[in-house]
């Protein structure tokens, strides 16, 4: 099959992951808008009015609007700018009676002109409604009147020079008219002295005119079309803005961290993720609101059972046709999703009528990481595979047939506390060997790769390999050596189950052990002594078999970052006897059972 590659995040990814911070984002919004509130309070209020003027040219101008803007010699933006000059500013001081100096008050004033119209509207803003009030209304005031006398005064100056000119003309008219009194009319200067008398009296009759116009112009500087009004409410600070803007700033931190947090996260928090950031391909998410069950598989009409009949097609589609088909199923992380994966899965298969063997390859000293196989289908915890790799059990034996599909057969973990290295042994090859001429289906439950290299050493020994990927408990860091680990032994993975988060499975509470009463002494392995062994034994097992020992019960914990731990500070306690009559009876507590050389000591399986 082939593998995935990383699949790039979309808008909607980038959605999901902000979305399952959202308690981040609300919290974080909540404080920008709190922070927002605390900053308008201690801002100081401040207060504008504003004073409409008409600005109406001198009589005679051409004040044709284009543009916002009047074609004359009235240029608004200039007019604009007169507003806030120091003139305007210390005439609306003096109307004011205000103290405050001319340049500290033009910086409180704003003027703005309309679109296409020849307004000034001019804006002050003042600590108080009254003062920003009489403010606007006294520039409004200064800046008519001081363009009023600027007019007045032009105008004052035109008729100054006309005056003047005036008078130079008639000093020079007196003196053409005298010349001309003395002349003869045959003179021959009389025509050129009347020519230059009559150029000057006309002169004088328009400088006259010009004076007599100058004098009937009415200075009009414009007029207030609307006075300032008082305030009813500060204009800043903004409440809403500030509100808006701790909200939007409260948003993007909380977007960036969570952002930042889905970067940094160690953990498999979707089934998205191991497609971003791994090359493993999903096979299959059970989705979260399915609650796997630790005492039965999925029913086959379920949700639960159509995602593994799903799983089981894609998985029969990636192997060979023909012979037998071997698949470890191993957790990237330690917990009860390989258990489950591979328990369904064997259903799966086992539901097509094919045989199908699963085997469950979590040793004694690993099964505090996991849930037994033997509540989900119903069988008898031993004896398993421990027993049938040391001889104390036959792989007819081992096999178990379980009650509800009849086409699969289970073997257990076993019993047997000295299982180190059997998992490598020739016997287990054997074993694999013997049950692939017997089923069609192998399911292997290998312990998860992140505690041991038991896996590893399974899948050499498989066609095909599948991770479980349990959320917020599997490390990206460990799928990625989970696949290595099993990609360097040969075996092609398929790719992962994703299951949601299981937490820590309630554990099985062990029976009692029977008391079991022999009129014969028990054999050696019962009794803590050596049995004696035949030739070849080391060829068949390489394992030496040492007396049982009962330990107290393993407590199994979880850290902070969700791995599982056993807790192993009990002391050992050997076993007990008492001698009741001729029989011997053998107690202990916190095992399955004891077990001799032929199978237990009550002869049950």
């Amino acid at each position: 099959m082939d593998q995935t590659q990383p699949v790039a995040a979309d808008l909607s990814d980038f959605m999901g992951r902000v979305w399952r911070h959202s308690w981040v984002a609300a919290l974080t919004v909540l404080a920008g808008v709190g922070a927002a509130y605390g900053y308008t309070q201690t801002q100081p209020r401040t207060y504008e009015s504003a004073t409409s003027v008409l600005v109406e040219p001198i009589t005679g101008q051409d004040t044709t609007v284009a543009g916002g803007r009047t074609r004359s010699d009235i240029n608004l933006d200039t007019e604009a700018q007169l507003v806030s000059s120091t003139p305007v500013a210390a005439n609306a001081a003096k109307l004011m009676k205000s103290t405050t100096p001319p340049d500290q008050l033009a910086g409180a004033v704003s003027v703005t002109v309309p679109a296409n119209t020849s307004v000034l509207v001019i804006t002050y803003s003042a600590s108080t409604p009254s003062q920003a009030q009489a403010a606007s209304h006294a520039f409004g005031q200064a800046y008519l009147a001081t363009r009023q006398e600027s007019a007045t005064a032009e105008l004052t100056n035109q008729m100054n020079s006309v005056n003047g000119k005036l008078r130079e003309l008639g000093g020079q008219l007196a003196r053409v008219n005298g010349q001309l009194v003395g002349l003869r009319a045959d003179n021959p200067n009389r025509p050129n002295l009347v020519s230059e008398r009559d150029t000057l009296i006309s002169q004088v009759n328009g400088l006259n005119n010009r004076l007599n116009q100058l004098s009937t112009t009415t200075v009009n500087p414009g007029r207030i079309i609307r006075d300032a009004n008082l305030p009813t409410r500060p204009s800043k600070p903004n409440v809403l803005v500030n509100l808006a803007s701790g909200a939007a700033v409260g948003l993007l931190l909380s977007v960036g961290f969570a952002l930042l947090r889905e970067r940094l996260d160690r953990r498999v928090r979707r089934a998205a993720d191991l497609g971003r950031r791994t090359d493993v391909q999903v096979l299959a998410t059970l989705p979260s609101g399915v609650k796997p069950d630790f005492d039965d598989v999925f029913a086959p009409f379920g949700v639960g059972g159509r995602v593994f009949q799903r799983l089981r097609n894609e998985v029969l589609a990636s192997l060979p046709a023909q012979g037998t088909r071997t698949i470890v199923v191993t957790g990237a992380s330690r917990g009860a999703a390989a258990t489950l994966v591979a328990a369904n899965l064997a259903a799966a298969f086992a539901r097509t009528g094919g045989e199908t063997v699963l085997i469950s390859a979590q040793l004694p000293d690993s099964v505090g990481e996991s849930v037994p196989v033997t509540g989900l289908f119903d069988v008898a915890p031993v004896p398993g595979l421990s027993d049938l790799l040391t001889h104390r059990a036959s792989l007819a034996e081992a096999a178990q047939r379980t009650p509800r599909t009849p086409a699969l057969r289970v073997i257990t973990t076993g019993s047997t506390a000295s299982a180190n290295g059997l998992l490598q042994s020739q016997s287990l090859r054997d074993a694999l060997s013997t049950l692939r001429q017997q089923a069609e289906y192998v399911v292997i439950e290998a312990p998860s790769t992140a505690s041991s290299a038991d896996a590893q050493s399974l899948a050499s020994l498989a066609d095909a390999a599948i991770l479980a990927v349990e959320l917020r408990r599997t490390r990206h860091a460990q799928v990625v050596d989970a696949t290595e680990q099993l990609r360097r032994v040969g075996t092609p993975v398929l790719g992962a189950v994703v299951l949601p988060y299981l937490g820590r499975p309630e554990p099985a509470t062990a029976p009692e052990p029977p008391v079991v009463a022999s009129p014969a002494p028990l054999p050696p392995a019962a009794t803590g002594e050596s049995a004696p062994r035949e030739a070849g034994d080391d060829a068949k097992t390489q394992v030496l078999d040492s007396p049982t020992v009962i330990f107290r019960r393993i407590e199994v914990d979880e850290d902070d970052d969700g791995d599982v731990f056993a807790d192993l500070t009990g002391a050992a306690e050997p076993r007990k006897e008492e001698t009741v009559g001729s029989a011997r009876k053998t107690t202990a507590t916190g095992v399955l059972a004891a077990f001799t050389e032929d199978g237990p000591l009550d002869g049950g399986r």
